[in-house]
């Protein structure tokens, strides 16, 4: 009867449109899972090339440290190290940032697979042979030279190696002639190593990752512990931090010094805070602060930059200014006494040059170009430097250090000539205490573009020819290039204010996605 009435089939009803949450919460949980699986399999690609017994990015020793479990018995050609090793920082440089945005858009990325991950991989490469970096052999030589009573602000690698010590034997040539420019209390930590490591080199770089694994553990367990009412902000500390791959490659793998520095400054500033968010923290913080930026300094002197914030933030009561300078200077000036004027010595002999991935690389066809760029970088770093503290805005409630040394760790790693990737642990630490912004998305694409210039970390050229030539149009052209490119944009958020900082509490929304 129906079906005469209408004359045949009743007409479908139309369809409902999709709505737009739930297109949000789709794209979401494609961001969440795609960035769990770039995480994950550029984690894996790191592990199984430093494992590999013949890979053309491990740092060569006698042999594997008596912890390490057995190192895979196989080789991989230079081309495969290489190719695999760019494809890692790709995965993870992407990986990051959709996880970033993934939580941007209210996911819920699973903490305990994030977290669980993390501890395996920093395990598995703190025992494993240095990968990608060749600095913890010459870290290993200037503690053996402190134990043979010697001092590495005079000796030199290669005349600890003219002593057909073993040590020495196995320091690289690259830095064969230069004495350690490290602080004392560095000095002090690769003696330590070499004292506990005796005349084994893997022995020796073992203690080294060690102390640097467990700094960088210290971090991610201070992140979890300080955000922990904000789940949203909670997952993207340890995006940027604990499960980086970036991060890990550069300061556990490869086994950098700044990731021990980087732990205790950020210590120091998280010490210094106040319940109210318009409070002075007072001298008695201000002095324990102090004492934990003083021995990030006296490790490596970029880091009294943090020492700077902590003054910079305390500019209206100058007791707690003046108390915060003073502990500090209590740990560093009795260290470089102790080692005397060779270490002051090398302090100064820190020059402006550029480094690898350095922008100044562009200017590198000029003559002289040094003396260049120190005429061009220092003007643009005060201009920088105080555009950042009149400009970047204060989104760190009861940690008044944070936004002044964050601000002038951003104006000197985007600026300054000399860096490397793995200085951007100094700023990583403290931009996860910040809520999401665009800052988060310059910092982690430069890190990547420097990281993936600089792999497998290998000084000789990777073979074939081609890619050689990809690999030094990367390094010399690319790369610096997009470090331009960076610290334009910087710049132009300072002008601008177009910051797009996140307001807090995204957790507390409703219908948030959980991949768990």
């Amino acid at each position: 009867m129906a079906s005469s009435i209408t004359g045949g089939f009743a007409p479908a009803r139309p369809a409902r449109p999709t709505p737009p949450a739930a297109d949000a919460n789709r794209g979401a949980q494609v961001l969440g899972w795609s960035a769990l699986a770039g995480i994950g399999t550029s984690l894996l690609i790191i592990i199984t090339i430093s494992a590999v017994g013949h890979s053309w990015a491990v740092a060569p020793m006698p042999g594997p440290a008596p912890y390490a479990p057995p190192l895979l018995n196989a080789s991989l050609s230079p081309l495969t190290v290489t190719l695999g090793l760019w494809a890692a920082g790709l995965l993870a440089a992407g990986g990051v940032l959709a996880g970033l945005a993934a939580v941007a858009r209210g996911a819920r990325l699973p903490l305990w697979l994030m977290i669980g991950g993390a501890v395996v991989a920093v395990a598995a490469l703190t025992v494993l042979p240095p990968t990608g970096s060749t600095d913890t052999l010459d870290y290993a030589a200037y503690g053996r030279m402190v134990v043979l009573g010697h001092t590495p602000y005079v000796m030199t690698p290669d005349q600890l190696r003219s002593m057909g010590d073993p040590i020495g034997q196995a320091a690289p040539h690259l830095w064969g002639t230069r004495v350690s420019l490290y602080g004392p209390l560095a000095t002090v930590e690769e003696a330590a190593a070499a004292l506990l490591g005796g005349t084994s080199v893997a022995r020796i770089i073992f203690w080294l990752k060690l102390w640097n694994a467990l700094a960088f553990g210290a971090v991610a367990l201070a992140l979890d512990r300080m955000l922990r009412a904000d789940r949203a902000r909670r997952t993207r500390a340890h995006l940027l931090w604990t499960v980086n791959p970036l991060l890990l490659w550069n300061l556990i793998a490869g086994g950098h010094l700044d990731g021990l520095a980087a732990a205790v400054g950020f210590l120091g500033l998280a010490l210094f805070s106040s319940p109210r968010t318009d409070g002075d923290p007072g001298p008695l913080r201000a002095a324990s602060a102090g004492l934990l930026i003083g021995m990030a300094a006296d490790l490596k002197i970029s880091f009294a930059l943090f020492g700077l914030g902590l003054i910079w933030a305390s500019r209206r009561s100058l007791k707690t200014a003046l108390t915060g300078a003073v502990s500090a200077l209590v740990v560093i000036v009795p260290s470089y006494i102790w080692f005397g004027p060779p270490a002051v010595a090398a302090l100064l002999s820190r020059t402006g040059n550029d480094s690898a991935v350095s922008f100044y690389r562009l200017l590198s066809w000029l003559p002289d170009n040094n003396q260049l760029i120190l005429f061009l970088a220092l003007p643009a770093l005060a201009f920088v430097t105080a555009a950042m503290l009149a400009r970047f805005p204060d989104h760190a409630p009861g940690l008044p250090a944070i936004q002044p040394a964050l601000a002038l760790g951003l104006a000197w790693l985007f600026i300054w000539p000399y860096q490397y990737p793995w200085y951007d642990a100094m700023v990583i630490c403290l931009l996860a205490l910040y809520p999401a912004s665009r800052l988060d998305w310059l910092v982690i694409g430069r890190l990547g573009a420097a990281t993936i210039a600089l792999m497998p970390g290998n000084p000789v050229w990777p073979r074939p020819d081609w890619l050689t030539e990809i690999a030094q149009a990367t390094l010399f052209y690319i790369t610096p290039g997009l470090m331009l490119a960076a610290a334009a944009v910087l710049v132009w958020l300072c002008l601008t204010g177009a910051w797009r900082i996140q307001p807090p509490g995204l957790a507390r929304q409703p219908e948030l996605l959980s991949l768990t």
